[in-house]
């Protein structure tokens, strides 16, 4: 059986994920800004597009934008009366975002909101239930934003979440971070739970996907 590798990672790109100038600008952007270049990578930001496509999502949301990568995979799903809220707490990571999606014609699909999540939450109840929701901020909150998301998602609806992995520490019994923790904790909940189907998407640093049983 053949490994998972940066080989086979780079034939999905290639073939199945090819990134345009509006995405591939986002990496020397941030780095140009002095600011963190971590992100999804292509391939899984195609699946979270194909995810959004294949579920009929209408109404999205995101932990964690960054500088917008995901959003715009994300957005790029949805149909033209979709909508997409993404939340960011820091503002020079908010303000590249806005121009990225702005740049890439989204900006009328997608909605950043300043702030921490963990505040900001309560202030979305009302605007659910939403149909797509994912994952890609502080993984000691993972948790925390489990409890809400289960919540505020409709019947049928999918949750994502990036960094399963942790960069291959999960199974490393000597490491305990509040942000390698915070990770197993979220994966073993998502496991455990029964009004979930879940798996783990094994790309990159692994991505948890669910969907909540009708």
């Amino acid at each position: 059986m053949p490994t998972y590798n940066r080989a086979l990672s780079d034939y999905i790109v290639q073939n199945f994920a090819v990134e345009d100038d509006i995405l591939s600008q986002i990496h020397s952007a941030l780095t140009q800004h002095g600011l963190p270049t971590y992100s999804i990578n292509a391939e899984e930001g195609r699946f979270l597009q194909f995810l959004v496509r294949a579920s009929g999502t209408k109404s999205a949301l995101e932990f964690g934008t960054l500088g917008g990568y995901s959003a715009i995979w994300i957005a790029r799903g949805l149909p033209n009366d979709g909508r997409l809220i993404t939340i960011e707490k820091d503002r020079d990571h908010a303000t590249l975002a806005q121009e990225q999606i702005k740049l890439a014609g989204l900006d009328h699909k997608v909605e950043i909101r300043e702030g921490d999540a963990r505040v900001l939450m309560p202030s979305l109840n009302d605007e659910g239930p939403f149909d797509f929701v994912f994952i890609d901020a502080d993984n000691s909150n993972y948790p925390i934003y489990l409890d809400w998301i289960l919540d505020h998602l409709r019947p049928g609806g999918i949750i994502a979440a990036h960094n399963a992995f942790v960069h291959g520490m999960i199974l490393d019994k000597d490491h305990h971070s509040p942000y390698l923790e915070g990770t197993r904790r979220f994966n073993l909940a998502i496991a455990a739970d029964s009004r979930l189907i879940a798996t783990i998407f094994p790309a990159g640093d692994g991505m948890v996907v669910a969907v909540l049983n009708t």
